[in-house]
């Protein structure tokens, strides 16, 4: 089983570690495209801050954003395990998993370094899937090909990504779909879908269970007290 996540817009605020070192990371067949959109990133906030602010889709008040993107082969680096904060990855807590199966089990979708490992070290960065980085283009589509060519399409592959980073690399996989139940009709949530998804890649991560099929992980994903069910190629969940 490879749980697929989005990452978050929140970031830790500083590393503690080494300097980025591109060729020190997983999925070295990632590698020519990350220098690639890093090294675009870069002309980009090294340029008029008025054309990245708008390119990133930034705020007045988040110019911080483009300085952190100055300095990206230079800063200090952390573990993507404890990169990524906000919603998800608040209730999913990484830090706190066994770091072996975590290593094994979960993939981290990224808009600059393509895919990453919960022990791949990288800056804090700002970029998102939906960019058109120029001279590059749609970021999805940079990186799709990579993507196709590194990543593997055997397995169960459970994906969590949201919509732009699963167009990113689309493998046959379940996607978990999160619905709120009220005298039975169901509507689609947003926030709480990331807490329950961050909730249920916990529970699937230290449960210890490794489904091979869709049905084994509805089973696992009832045993750990959900109601959930299969539609086609979707696990539909019921929010507690």
């Amino acid at each position: 089983m490879l749980i697929l996540l989005p990452p978050s817009e929140g970031k830790a605020g500083d590393g503690d570690g080494p300097p980025l070192d591109l060729s020190a990371l997983s999925l070295p067949r990632l590698t020519a495209t990350r220098e690639r959109v890093l090294g675009a990133l870069g002309a980009l906030c090294d340029g008029p801050a008025e054309d990245a602010r708008q390119v990133l889709g930034l705020s007045a008040g988040q110019a911080g954003e483009i300085d952190r993107n100055r300095a990206l082969r230079t800063a200090p680096t952390l573990p993507a395990s404890r990169l990524y904060t906000g919603v998800l990855y608040d209730n999913l807590g990484l830090p706190t998993l066994d770091p072996e199966r975590a290593a094994r089990s979960v993939l981290i979708f990224s808009a600059l370094w393509g895919a990453l490992r919960p022990a791949d070290r990288v800056p804090p960065y700002r970029l998102s899937m939906g960019v058109k980085l120029p001279p590059l283009g749609p970021l999805a589509a940079v990186w799709r090909p990579a993507l196709t060519a590194a990543l593997p399409a055997d397995g169960l592959l459970v994906d969590m990504r949201s919509a732009p980073y699963a167009a990113a690399w689309k493998a046959p996989a379940v996607r978990v779909r999160v619905f709120r139940e009220h005298e039975g009709r169901r509507t689609v949530v947003s926030h709480m879908a990331k807490a329950t998804r961050g909730v249920l890649a916990r529970d699937l991560l230290a449960n210890g269970a490794d489904p091979a099929t869709p049905e084994e992980l509805l089973k696992t994903v009832r045993d750990v007290g959900y109601t959930a069910e299969l539609n086609g190629t979707d696990l539909d969940v019921i929010a507690r």
